[in-house]
């Protein structure tokens, strides 16, 4: 049967070679390669007895756990479609995501089985519920949820499947950062490409150019790579991707919430190599673990500490190698519909987010109302767009396609949202979302460019940077801030820090400190919510 550059194709083939090796690790869950794989099949089976079958949507309701990816992998197996569910959801976007994605199955903790009792009215063709076993009393059988164990009892581990495509579809739900969740539809070939290096992340000759090629990038050792967003969250579950199809071993946190004590007791009980972070919010407490127990923990182990889909600040990268001098540091651009757009080439220090290599893929495109769409002249700015691997749209939302994906010179782009410059020397500086961006009497201020330059000051612990009503300018820049324990700061002290990294138009014109500054449980920044509070201004500080 005809191999495809198709995850299930990609992963049995890497089974196969290396089937001793652990493949994944989640507290005390261990799998190697060739149990992963059976257990997939067994319970790629089941949903085949079901009616499941190519093109279906299963959710994947559930905490970081092994089921979580043998989910995966079963329904990639018979050409399904998981779909990653959010479960700090409430009841408004669960209702909304089950509509949505048009599920006929989903594989869930069982304590969520009293808010798919809620919902479940909203996806009529919902008829598969299989519950994973987590010590709670929910009542799985309310819903006609099967347990997962069952489910698979006596099911075959072998892999009797028809044969797969390169177009077989990856979708990932993202709620980016406002609105209700969005599914970007990728077809396997361009995530593998797009997302995870196209299978050339660990090996000096790249990306390949036959699925087959995919067990010559095996290294003789496995990799130990941690990720610690959770499963549901794109960073993790692609990260998890690349190192199955590497033949590496799969490190999760099966905590519910992060604590760096927690992490790095983990890194260095699994000698994990290589840790991979969303932006500051995870990188904050796992420095602040390091600060608080110097010595404690055995980290020789570690070599690399990546981060991608949020804002990782200069400051925190340079606590990271003050900690493990000889980690290399990787700050990676991207977003669910992108996949990874490159690594910050340290080109532009102090000046955006981050600064980027143009490519034949990788260009700045102009994105101006009414007028055509065009590349960008050096000095100019546009939006960060990609072309080549790119998704196929947004599941059920034809407008927001059209918007996000459009034609320059015969080629379709898509548009990230970010806002960027090409620079003279044809690299690319990434400077944040463009429908974040503060007009404040006519100059343009980036939140994420205000934040990397506030968490420089150590009494900061995290924050977001939004815009308030000026009667003069227009709009101010306001600051939502969380102090770092029994730190405080004035707005004057605020502005006189950060005048040593921004100019002075960018500086807040008010602060307001509290208890936890709002994110997503990805790490993302729930701007949103940031807004509320500075309007509400409960929590200003003069």
């Amino acid at each position: 049967m005809k191999k495809h550059f198709n995850i299930a194709d990609m992963f049995e083939m890497v089974a196969d070679k290396v089937p001793s090796r652990d493949a994944l690790v989640c507290g005390e869950q261990r799998a190697t390669f060739r149990e992963l794989d059976q257990r997939a099949n067994r319970l790629a089976h089941y949903l085949s007895s079901r009616g499941v079958g190519a093109g279906d949507h299963v959710g994947l309701y559930l905490y970081n756990c092994n089921e979580y990816l043998e989910g995966m992998l079963a329904c990639f197996k018979i050409r399904a479609v998981p779909i990653n569910v959010n479960y700090r959801y409430v009841d408004e976007e669960l209702l909304y995501i089950f509509n949505n994605a048009d599920m006929v199955a989903c594989i869930h903790n069982r304590e969520f089985s009293p808010h798919i009792a809620e919902v479940r009215d909203s996806a009529p063709d919902l008829t598969t519920l299989v519950y994973v076993e987590d010590g709670s009393d929910a009542n799985p059988e309310a819903i006609g949820a099967v347990e997962y164990e069952q489910a698979m009892a006596d099911q075959s581990d072998g892999r009797d499947f028809p044969e797969r495509a390169d177009d077989d579809l990856f979708i990932l739900y993202t709620g980016g950062t406002t609105g209700m969740p969005k599914g970007v539809m990728w077809p396997h070939k361009s995530v593998f490409f797009a997302a995870m290096g196209g299978g050339g992340w660990f090996h000096p000759d790249g990306a390949i150019d036959q699925p087959e090629q995919i067990v010559d990038r095996i290294g003789d050792f496995a990799i130990v790579g941690m990720a610690l967003a959770p499963l549901m969250h794109g960073a993790c579950w692609w990260y998890a991707c690349i190192q199955l199809l590497a033949g590496n071993t799969v490190v999760l946190s099966q905590h519910r919430s992060l604590v760096g004590e927690d992490v790095w007791d983990i890194v260095a009980r699994e000698k994990v190599n290589a840790i991979s972070i969303v932006g500051d919010a995870m990188a904050v407490p796992l420095l602040d673990a390091l600060d608080a127990n110097e010595g404690r923990w055995d980290l020789s182990s570690v070599f690399s500490v990546g981060s991608g889909g949020a804002v990782f600040s200069e400051s925190k990268q340079e606590a990271f190698k003050r900690h493990l001098p000889n980690v290399f540091i990787t700050n990676s651009f991207g977003s669910s519909e992108s996949g990874n757009m490159g690594m910050d080439g340290g080109g532009k220090k102090g000046q955006g987010l981050g600064n980027v290599s143009k490519s034949e893929f990788m260009s700045v495109i102009s994105d101006h109302e009414g007028e055509p769409h065009a590349h960008v002249a050096p000095g100019e700015m546009g939006i960060f767009a990609r072309s080549g691997y790119i998704p196929v749209g947004y599941y059920n939302d034809p407008e927001k396609t059209a918007k996000t994906i459009v034609e320059v010179e015969g080629k379709p782009w898509l548009l990230l949202g970010d806002e960027a410059r090409l620079e003279e020397d044809n690299s690319i500086t990434v400077y944040g979302r463009g429908s974040n961006c503060i007009n404040s009497g006519g100059e343009k201020i980036f939140p994420e460019e205000v934040e990397q330059a506030l968490k420089a000051n150590p009494a900061i612990f995290d924050c977001l940077v939004v815009a308030t009503p000026d009667e003069r300018f227009g709009s101010r820049v306001a600051a939502v801030v969380a102090l770092r324990g029994d730190s405080s700061i004035t707005l004057e002290q605020l502005q006189a820090d950060a005048r040593q990294h921004i100019a002075g138009y960018k500086l807040p014109r008010e602060l307001h400190v509290v208890d936890e500054v709002p994110r997503a449980p990805s790490g993302k920044p729930a701007y949103p919510k940031a807004l509320e509070i500075a309007l509400a201004g409960n929590h200003r500080v003069a």
